[in-house]
């Protein structure tokens, strides 16, 4: 991470490109920190800047960092 919320992101052809946060990763507050793999959309005038779209999440999954499951509102319980 970089001052005023940029990044430096190493892309799979080791090329480095300078990039942000997009609208809705801005929106939702999605963080993004060292090591996470990222989808990036590139400038068509300046090769070497970017947008963060995506972040993807981790390979292994587990952890169970998500949020509970909920019912729909119009499930009833049974007796």
């Amino acid at each position: 991470m970089l001052p005023d919320g940029n990044f430096r992101v190493t892309l799979d052809n080791e090329h480095e490109v300078l990039a942000y946060a997009g609208g809705k990763m801005r929106k939702f507050r999605i963080k993004t920190l060292a090591g996470d793999r990222v989808t990036v959309e590139m400038s068509a005038y300046d090769l070497t800047k970017g947008r963060i779209t995506f972040r993807h999440k981790p390979e292994g999954g587990g952890g169970g960092g998500g949020a509970k499951q909920r019912r729909p509102i119009n499930a009833r319980k049974r007796r």
